[in-house]
């Protein structure tokens, strides 16, 4: 018998290090009470949101006016309200070092590096603001930006958040048309762009592309130089400057930030809209601060100093929680561009030069990284190297496994979850508690998690729904554009009575931990039974035949079929052995029920600009239905593959 161990545990020392352990420690003191464990630390924070929320913003040391009151209202999660009475900012918040120690550090491929001081960062923050207020920014204007992951992002963020005004941004791949389903719901006073970008080594002109925005959006453009001519854009725009033109006669001036409520609107978050217009997602400035903070310092253990990375656009909500990384005092490593260029070791030569504390990625980028042959391990030096997060779909066992035999040993692995719903994460990793194959390690402090059947009943040892049964800071504002708030109520309320209801199909474990089988709404029911996608990909894209895979359920002779599209690596066709080689395969290591009625090889997978593959969008082609929004994908052209294919016809 094979007895199961974890595949990290944490020293005593590591723990003793740990923000988590001193707060631990510190809460004790502060509340009279005793925590055996941090299990007992989480019952604590969701009984106790009011006093643990009010000890998040003094152990981290919120700038602020916290007022009297914490919680008020909580007997509907809808009309909860935390820190009514507070007052911040959230710039302020994340500037609060100084100095010349760097505060951005950023590689744009191998083309274009640089860094800012803090001092320099907010320099140029002060110019930016004074150069915003001129034009009339101020308290709920809305700062819409189709940018790289640059520090002129982030420090035109910081100059907006600064005045009261709402961030909204982009990557620069999206498409004209999807630019504006976004920002063309919001109206924003000024949009920001780039005048180009790298990808893959080759530069990427954007110039149409952003006349054609700026056309339909009839509002000031800033254009940031970074990989074109920036004048010659913002010359052939009517109404645009260039960085250097819009911040020409402002001198560098002792930053001012508008105290304002806590629930007050920060960002605005776009769902991925492929199956209609994307929906405006609005987080607070207070919510997003402490819910991000708690995350930072207790869950990834980051300190004043350490190196934090995420691979990650401005497209997607990991953009603003790096971003909030400042506010914890970490120096943010950016980088723009693909990280396979100019080959695959590129950030893990950039994690070895900048000692990363903090390397975040998705899953779909470690098991690109275990196909490719790479081993950091062997050829990095990532001794600085103390947490691993992943996210973006579900870390498979395998993955795992890769991370501790191929690129580090004694390094936390998180897998987190959560989204752009919430700006952050309902589960993730825990420093003082050991990591177990293919399991996220527990809910985030605070959050009263859990897993659902369709009867609203808590299970262990089956899938469910993962629900969230009490308020949390991070809850979204609203929706923009939903008076009634008739869409955000469908989103998160419609399944489950006051009880947040995410989307995930989940399952805890026996360690306490969970798993992400897929999203609920792409769950298949062949036969009346509910299966998880990720739990066919984690095994068939183990394979070395198949590069990536994608799954969904076809109405079929009165029920559901599972049918299974797989993209080969090269120099494999899906013959005879292969359709049976994959069959037996998951037979054996799920269930017979998930075994696909049909396999069928496909040459590309289509997916969103943050990577994800878009399970409801080639359901939507197999059964003849219309994709409302392909402007929201990375490559549209891939829905084509899957219409009218003859073997789904029999």
């Amino acid at each position: 018998m094979t007895i199961e161990m974890p595949l990290w545990t944490p020293s005593e020392d590591f723990k003793n290090a740990q923000p988590l352990s001193r707060f631990m420690t510190w809460l004790s003191e502060r509340e009279g009470t005793t925590f055996p464990d941090v299990d007992a630390l989480h019952v604590w924070s969701v009984e106790n949101r009011d006093k643990f929320w009010s000890a998040i913003w003094d152990f981290c040391g919120v700038e602020g006016e916290k007022g009297e009151h914490a919680l008020i209202d909580d007997g509907r999660m809808l009309e909860a309200r935390f820190f009514p009475d507070a007052r911040l900012n959230f710039a302020q918040n994340l500037l609060r070092q100084s100095g010349e120690t760097d505060a951005l550090i950023f590689r744009g491929e191998d083309k274009v590096s640089y860094r800012w001081s803090w001092d320099e960062l907010k320099g140029r923050v002060s110019r930016l603001q004074q150069a915003f207020a001129a034009m009339g920014i101020g308290e709920g204007d809305r700062v819409a930006a189709m940018m790289p992951n640059l520090p002129e992002t982030i420090a035109c963020m910081l100059a907006a958040t600064s005045l009261g005004a709402i961030w909204s941004s982009c990557s620069p791949d999206f498409g004209p048309q999807g630019v504006l389903d976004r920002f063309g719901q919001i109206e924003p006073k000024l949009f920001i762009t780039c005048d180009g970008y790298w990808y893959n080594g080759k530069l990427q002109d954007v110039s149409a592309k952003v006349r054609d925005v700026a056309a339909e959006l009839k509002v000031p453009v800033l254009v940031v130089p970074y990989a074109g001519d920036a004048a010659a854009l913002a010359g052939s725009i009517p109404n645009a400057r260039t960085l250097e033109q819009f911040v020409e006669g402002f001198e560098v001036r002792p930053l001012e930030f508008r105290q304002l409520p806590f629930s007050h609107p920060l960002y605005i978050l776009f769902s991925s809209g492929t199956t209609g217009v994307p929906k405006c997602i609005v987080h607070s400035a207070g919510g997003t601060l402490l819910q991000h903070l708690k995350e930072h310092v207790l869950h990834c253990g980051i300190q004043p100093g350490d190196r934090l990375f995420y691979f990650t656009t401005c497209g997607w909500m990991m953009w603003n929680w790096l971003a909030s990384g400042l506010a914890a005092g970490a120096t943010l490593c950016l980088f723009d561009g693909s990280p396979f260029a100019p080959n695959g070791s590129v950030l893990f030569d950039y994690a070895a030069e900048e000692k990363f504390a903090v390397f975040g990625t998705s899953a779909k980028y470690i098991d690109a990284v275990r196909k490719s042959g790479l081993e950091p391990l062997k050829s990095h030096d990532l001794s600085a190297l103390r947490l691993i997060t992943s996210t973006g779909s579900p870390l498979s066992p395998e993955g795992f496994t890769f991370v501790y035999e191929g690129i580090k040993r004694d390094v936390h692995l998180a897998s987190i979850s959560g989204g752009t719903d919430i700006v952050s994460c309902f589960v993730l990793g825990n420093p003082l508690k050991p990591v177990w194959r293919g399991e996220i390690q527990g809910p985030g402090l605070g959050l009263a998690m859990d897993v659902w059947n369709d009867d609203g009943q808590s299970v262990r040892g089956e899938k469910g729904e993962l629900v969230c049964t009490k308020a949390f800071p991070s809850m979204p504002v609203m929706f923009w554009n939903d008076p009634d708030g008739k869409k955000y109520r469908a989103a998160y309320f419609e399944r489950f009575d006051n009880v947040w209801c995410h989307g995930d199909f989940a399952e805890w474990t026996s360690h306490g931990g969970l798993v992400i089988h897929g999203r609920s709404d792409a769950t298949l029911n062949p036969g009346g039974v509910r299966i998880g996608t990720a739990e066919i990909y984690n095994q068939v894209e183990q394979m070395p035949e198949v590069l990536e895979a994608l799954c969904i359920g076809q109405d079929w002779d009165d029920d559901v079929r599972v049918i299974l599209f797989v993209r080969l690596a090269n120099g494999y066709t899906l013959d005879d052995n292969l359709v049976a080689a994959i069959k037996n395969r998951i037979r054996t290591r799920c269930t017979p029920r998930h075994v696909p009625a049909r396999i069928i090889a496909v040459t590309d997978i289509p997916r969103t600009k943050s990577g994800k593959i878009v399970e409801l969008a080639v359901r939507e082609v197999v059964h003849g239905r219309p994709v409302k929004n392909k402007e929201a994908l990375a490559n549209p052209e891939a829905l084509d593959l899957f219409a009218d294919l003859d073997v789904l016809k029999s």
